[in-house]
C-alpha cells in the first residue's frame, strides 16, 4: 500500500492511497488528538500559519522507553488546509541527529473519487546522519519503520477507526 521512491540520496517520497477525505487527513496530521494514535504517538502541536511552530512531545509511554520529551520541532513555511503542508522537521530523538540542520517535509493531499492520495516528501540535505537513518528505518530492528509505519498507520487508523501501533 506505501511504496518509497528514492527521487536523489537527501530526498525520499512517500506515498499512500487512503479511503478518507482530504479534511480527515489534514487533521490526522495536524492534531495532537490524532497523531497520538498512530505511528510513534508523539503528540503533535502546530502553529498552522507561515513561520508558526510545529512540536512533537513523547507520550509518558515512549519517555518510560527511553525517549526525551521533545521528539521533534521545526516550522511551519506554508499551509494550505486540506491539501498542502510545508514545514521544517528538526528530529531530537539522537543526539546525532540533532546536532545536524533542520530538513523539511511536504505533505501533498490530493483527492479522486473518493480515495485520497497523501505524498510525503522528506528532504534531508545537509543532514547526512538522518539521511541514513530515514533511509534504512524500514531495516531498523528498534523503534524502525519510519515513514512507512507512520502512513500505513494512518492510513489503517482512518479506513478502520484503530491503529495496528497500539
Amino acid at each position: 500500500m506505501t511504496t518509497m521512491e528514492q527521487t536523489a540520496v537527501t530526498t525520499q517520497v512517500y506515498r499512500v492511497y487512503i479511503k478518507a477525505s482530504p479534511e480527515a487527513i489534514w487533521d490526522a496530521i495536524t492534531k495532537p488528538e490524532w497523531t497520538q494514535r498512530y505511528g510513534y504517538r508523539g503528540i503533535a502541536e502546530y502553529d498552522l500559519r507561515p513561520g508558526g511552530s510545529y512540536r512533537v512531545a513523547a507520550s509518558p509511554e515512549m519517555q518510560a522507553m527511553g525517549m526525551p520529551a521533545a521528539l521533534l520541532d521545526g516550522e511551519v513555511i506554508e499551509a494550505d488546509p486540506p491539501r498542502r503542508l510545508v514545514q521544517t522537521w528538526h528530529a531530537l530523538w539522537d543526539e546525532d541527529i540533532a546536532a545536524e540542520r533542520p530538513t523539511r517535509v511536504t505533505f501533498e493531499i490530493e483527492e479522486d473519487d473518493g480515495v485520497t492520495r497523501l505524498t510525503v516528501t522528506h528532504e534531508l540535505e545537509g543532514a547526512p546522519v538522518h539521511a541514513a537513518q530515514v533511509a534504512s528505518s524500514a531495516r531498523l530492528q528498534q523503534g524502525g519503520g519510519g515513514w512507512a509505519l507512520i502512513l500505513s498507520d494512518l492510513k489503517t487508523l482512518l479506513e478502520t477507526g484503530s491503529s495496528f501501533s497500539g
